[in-house]
């Protein structure tokens, strides 16, 4: 039961950290943006691309430690 508090710590930085590597990445050229009147629309194209590249590699990377 000691190793529980070990996997809350480490997940609540890892997720601190996601968040503020997200208020940058979230501001990519090639996201779309679109406002009209009190209407807002964004759509983050590139960030989702360059979300699912590093997660590949990653899970590659981690895939290949077995």
């Amino acid at each position: 039961m000691t190793e529980f508090p070990k996997i809350l710590m480490i997940l609540g930085g890892v997720l601190f950290a996601a968040g503020l590597v997200f208020q940058l990445v979230g501001k990519l050229p090639g996201d779309i943006f679109v406002k009209k009147g009190n209407v807002t629309f964004f759509f983050p194209v590139i960030t989702c691309i360059v979300i699912s590249i590093v997660l590949t590699i990653l899970l590659n990377i981690f895939g290949r430690m077995k």
